[in-house]
């Protein structure tokens, strides 16, 4: 199993890391207010999780971004490359808690969010439903919640796909951000919000 960072400790950040929490997986969580602020965290999800620098968290094989849209420069700042890394883009470009949309001239999140990382393959994944739902039971009415991950790189695509489908949701591919990552953005796009379920 490849190792997880998470970059972030906000409600999707948290959310995430109790649902690998959940299936045992390991990780280490990071926020801009270090270690010592998230001993009560990592202390109600178990051993499992660790907190640490975000640097530790940024050097892990596979690193969660899930950050307020206006600090993800400094959030992403001064980082070493990825050097071909999965990074997974749980960001949305709203500012809390007015939930006011942000301007990106016409482009996609996933391609803003891209340049603050490089050298990483970038997936969209885990900012499309509720953090509630994230971290709860993924089986829901007999089958399993639906999890959307898009991505330019095939096999990162499908490291993520397994991840989701190892924390007990249903992985579907939405291919390139160019589709995918529109399909998910919130504001805009039609999938954020949905609760779907897939059956069989």
């Amino acid at each position: 199993m490849k190792s997880i960072g998470i970059i972030g400790a906000g409600a999707i950040g948290s959310a995430f890391a109790r649902a690998l929490a959940r299936q045992g997986v390991e990780a280490v969580i990071a926020n801009s207010r270090g270690p010592q602020s998230l001993a009560e965290l990592v202390g109600e999800l178990g051993p499992g999780i660790r907190a640490g620098t975000r640097e530790h968290a940024a050097a892990q094989d596979i690193v969660l971004v899930a950050v307020n849209w206006s600090k993800l420069p400094t959030a992403l700042a001064g980082l070493p490359d990825f050097a071909g890394r999965i990074v997974i883009d749980a960001n949305n470009p709203i500012e809390a808690p007015l939930f006011k949309p942000v301007d990106l001239h016409g482009r996609l999140s996933s391609e803003v969010f891209t340049d603050l990382v490089p050298g990483a393959r970038v997936v969209k994944a885990f900012n499309h439903l509720q953090p509630h739902l994230l971290s709860g039971n993924p089986a829901s009415e007999g089958g399993r919640r639906v999890l959307f991950h898009s991505g330019d790189e095939a096999g990162a695509r499908a490291e993520v796909g397994a991840l989701i489908e190892r924390l007990g949701f249903c992985a579907i591919d939405l291919g390139q951000l160019a589709i995918g990552g529109r399909l998910v953005q919130f504001p805009g796009g039609p999938l954020p919000a949905l609760n779907l379920v897939r059956f069989g």
